[in-house]
């Protein structure tokens, strides 16, 4: 088979199971109030990639929709001639199957994680694509071709409405905050106080873009802070021994696999780091409080031995919720891990 011919071959079968996904999750979206989902997710193991749809709700290009695919980087090398055409004739299936024009298409390559390359700018052909979306009585802005991820993790949709169901009258905080998605589930919850702390200005802005997005324009209520979260728990937890700060009902833990920032001392390992990052987080919960924490990595041991077996005083609960905590969108591959923490009363 000609490299011609097997590119034809695997963009039919791709087309095929793209247009059987979109049939499937058409319906569920809707039923759901969802406007951003994935619809292929590398289904088929010579086809590699991840389709994720958006449609935008409001603004002045509410219904416009897009197509926003990721080529995960190949453990071999391709050639790169021959790469550009097999992307191509699978982004022309992606136009025709879903009826999208070329300029709808958005294409990324995702490689192994170094740094803080997912939160990095990015080089695009295409101007600033920025809109929407809803996810049931939610609203989040999304930035579709500036960055690696689009300012919104699709697989925490289940984890937001966990915290719409559960945060009434709590004080919440957001760790490794990012565009604050978790932060405005928390407040639609009925939090009273929901403080998200991240390194990024650029993420804390869009965080409050978020908030004010959803009708919460309190700051008193909804602090954001700017500081390395390593940083601000050593901080907090001072504050709290001396009495100078309150505990939180609800803390959120979702850092990046590993993080060397320029505007830090501090590198992040998660791997190597998560029993301090979860110590240090569980030393800020009031009793009864909860902790849950996320993490992308497959490499990461979790072993309960490796944290102590009290927090003070207070004995805690873990359990893995992370099938519960994997949309449908998402099932074909554990994207995430999640863990529930709860110090006894």
């Amino acid at each position: 088979m000609t490299p011609s011919e097997k590119r034809d071959s695997q963009a039919a079968m791709f087309g095929n199971r793209l247009r059987k996904r979109t049939q499937h999750f058409k319906k569920w979206a809707k039923h759901l109030n969802i406007s951003a989902y994935r619809i292929y997710d590398r289904d088929i193991p010579e086809i590699p990639l991840c389709v994720d749809l958006y449609t935008f709700t409001e603004g002045e290009n509410a219904g416009e929709r897009y197509a926003v695919y990721s080529l995960f980087e190949r453990p071999y090398e391709k050639d790169p001639a021959e790469e550009d055409l097999w992307l191509d004739a699978m982004s022309h299936e992606i136009e025709r199957i879903l009826e999208l024009p070329a300029d709808h298409v958005i294409s990324k390559l995702r490689r192994r994680q170094k740094g803080n390359v997912q939160y990095e700018k990015t080089t695009s052909r295409h101007a600033a694509i920025t809109g929407i979306i809803s996810e049931g009585n939610l609203k989040f802005g999304v930035n579709l071709t500036d960055f690696l991820d689009t300012g919104l993790f699709l697989d925490h949709r289940p984890l937001r409405k966990i915290l719409t169901e559960s945060t009434h009258h709590k004080r919440v905080l957001n760790l490794f905050a990012y565009t604050g998605s978790l932060s405005v589930a928390a407040l639609k919850g009925g939090a009273d106080y929901v403080q998200s702390v991240d390194l990024s200005n650029t993420y804390l802005d869009w965080a409050i873009e978020n908030m004010h997005l959803n009708g919460f324009n309190d700051g008193r209520i909804s602090p954001v802070t700017r500081m390395d979260v390593m940083a601000f728990l050593d901080l907090q937890i001072r504050k709290t021994q001396s009495g100078n700060a309150s505990r939180f009902n609800v803390i959120l833990l979702d850092p990046p696999t590993f993080s060397n920032s320029k505007r830090t001392d501090n590198v992040l390992d998660i791997n190597r780091d998560w029993p301090k990052l979860v110590h240090d987080a569980l030393s800020l919960l009031a009793p009864g409080g909860i902790l849950y924490f996320s993490t992308n990595s497959r490499r990461l041991k979790f072993d309960r031995d490796e944290l102590p077996y009290k927090i003070g005083r207070n004995t805690f609960s873990v359990h893995d919720i992370t099938d519960t905590t994997i949309p449908e969108d998402f099932k074909a591959h554990r994207i995430h891990r999640c863990w529930k923490f709860q110090l006894d009363t």
